[in-house]
């Protein structure tokens, strides 16, 4: 293909340069990357914004010795989305931790929960 066959694929212009440029410009070619990439970015920009969330939340509690004990009703208070974790972690007892990176919690009995951090 001629160079001037060559049109950028965001805005047609012509391309000049390398034989396989797609774009005529650093602008173009993110302008055309963030359009093809949109759905996919928003979902996972609103996932990780939850992610980040219920991580601030879990660590706005102090823990003593790794560890501390609240309410389901103090971290929902807190806008915490139970919805949202990046991992779990089952004992060899088969007890089941729900972790949002290092911080994770434990239901306990009469919605209380236990906060504790993974060294």
């Amino acid at each position: 293909m001629s160079d001037q066959e060559r049109k950028c694929l965001e805005c047609g212009e012509r391309i000049l340069g390398r034989v396989d440029k797609k774009f005529c410009s650093d602008h173009c070619r993110n302008a055309h990357n963030n359009k093809v990439n949109k759905d996919s970015k928003n979902l996972i920009r609103n996932i990780n914004n939850r992610l980040r969330k219920n991580y601030r939340v879990l660590d706005s509690f102090p823990l003593h010795d790794g560890k501390t004990r609240t309410t389901r009703t103090r971290l929902l208070d807190k806008g915490f989305d139970f919805d949202f974790i990046t991992n779990l972690y089952t004992t060899k007892k088969g007890t089941t931790y729900y972790f949002v990176y290092d911080l994770g919690y434990l239901p306990l009995e009469n919605e209380y929960y236990m906060i504790v951090k993974r060294e």
